[in-house]
């Protein structure tokens, strides 16, 4: 039983790892790693900026008016991103649109008026509303079926897909039904 003992000592004195001493290939590697990093995220960094340069056409962001009338509906969430109407991958970055963000929405017969603090606020025309769906996706923001709203509008000649997800998801479809008959009867005024 000794032996046994003695044995299962000797084992693990020599288990022990070996001491570092090789210290400037250590740092070597964690300074590269660094730089690495770092190079990753300029390149990033330099690809919105390049997304935004090719869309810089796109005019910029119109305002809500001094007195929009009184609200139809309003909701607080998150603001999701917007893309090409169709492409839910193409992310628009200019003027801020690609900048997730919490939001409050409130719809009047003017349009609708996109708060965001800390980003770009946007309202959007009634005239430049075409369409209000439940979607799953958009701009590598995927949640379960019907889980996001998505408005089309059009702005400066290209049709835009903007995402958004209320705090309480059982509004979107309020929203859906009130944008879409607002957009019928905008269409119908034509």
């Amino acid at each position: 039983m000794t032996s046994l003992i003695t044995i299962a000592a000797q084992y693990t004195a020599e288990r022990k790892s070996a001491e570092v001493t090789d210290w400037a290939a250590r740092i070597g590697w964690v300074v590269g790693l660094l730089i690495f990093i770092a190079l990753v995220y300029w390149l990033m960094r330099q690809g919105w900026k390049w997304r935004g340069s090719l869309q810089s056409g796109l005019p910029e962001l119109p305002t809500a008016p001094g007195d929009p009338g009184e609200p139809r509906l309003t909701m607080t969430g998150r603001y999701h991103g917007s893309t090409t109407a169709g492409q839910w991958l193409d992310r628009i970055v200019a003027h801020g649109l690609g900048v997730r963000s919490r939001a409050g929405l409130t719809l009047t017969d003017a349009g609708l008026d996109v708060v965001r603090p800390g980003a770009a606020s946007f309202f959007i025309p009634r005239d430049a509303l075409r369409e209000a769906r439940l979607d799953k996706g958009i701009a590598g923001k995927v949640l379960a079926e019907g889980g996001l709203l998505i408005v089309t509008w059009e702005h400066g000649g290209t049709l835009v897909d903007s995402g958004f997800r209320s705090e309480r998801a059982a509004e979107h479809n309020d929203w859906v039904t009130t944008l879409n008959h607002l957009i019928s009867t905008t269409e119908g005024a034509r």
